[in-house]
């Protein structure tokens, strides 16, 4: 196991089970109420996680028994997956995110050292990823959609060893332009994008840590974050 994916391992539980908690805690009227994801509701966001979990599980167990499988059998499956499991009642979805999340630690905690050098397909003839990248994907779907459920938990909420995993896991990314980020508050710097030969000096965007952290996420309007030469740099949404 990676690194990265050893850190995010250890967040998992913890980030479980604030979103459980969260979950729990909405009444069910709140569940068809708009999510900080364009188009979807909290229902939406919450059938979403709990069916991630089940894939990524599904993926680990692959990787146990040296069958590797996909996550999802197609994008449209996913797609539809998401669409039937939002509509169906609040309670069937708190206690189906909860079982998928149990699912998932299950699945992770029977694996072997040797059984995470595997790859895997997010859907048959897409894109493969190392199955070591598997902790590191999860804990940022549960932490940054827990935030999107716009419900009391922001990206204020997320430790500083999360934040810090995430911002270093985002230099992964592609940029337009290559910037360097500043966390004031850690006193820790980034660098993100590629610089090619005689290219002016990089803007540099000035937060703390948990704002710069949701900003790379490409949500918000950059609240909190000031960047010294003005615009901000752009970034996609993750």
């Amino acid at each position: 196991m990676t690194d990265f994916a050893a850190r995010a391992a250890d967040l998992i539980t913890d980030a479980d089970r604030a979103l459980v908690r969260t979950v729990d805690g909405l009444g069910d009227a709140a569940y068809a109420e708009p999510s900080l994801l364009p188009g979807w509701s909290r229902a939406h966001v919450v059938a979403h996680l709990a069916l991630n979990a089940e894939a990524l599980a599904g993926v680990l167990r692959g990787a146990h028994v040296g069958t590797p499988q996909p996550m999802y059998a197609s994008a449209q499956h996913r797609d539809s997956d998401i669409e039937h499991l939002a509509a169906q009642p609040a309670q069937a979805l708190r206690d189906r995110l909860l079982a998928s999340t149990t699912e998932f630690e299950q699945a992770m905690r029977a694996m072997h050292d040797n059984d995470w050098d595997g790859r895997f397909e997010r859907a048959p003839d897409g894109p493969d990823f190392a199955v070591a990248t598997i902790p590191l994907m999860r804990v940022r779907e549960v932490e940054i959609h827990h935030a999107d459920l716009d419900a009391g938990y922001t990206a204020a909420d997320w430790s500083e060893d999360f934040v810090v995993l995430l911002l270093e896991s985002m230099t992964r990314r592609p940029y337009p332009t290559p910037f360097t980020v500043l966390a004031t508050d850690l006193d820790r710097s980034w660098h993100y994008g590629e610089r090619g030969p005689g290219a002016p000096d990089e803007p540099l965007v000035i937060g703390g840590a948990a704002a710069l952290a949701w900003w790379l996420t490409g949500r918000g309007s950059g609240e909190g974050v000031t960047c010294e030469a003005g615009a901000l740099p752009r970034v996609e949404s993750w």
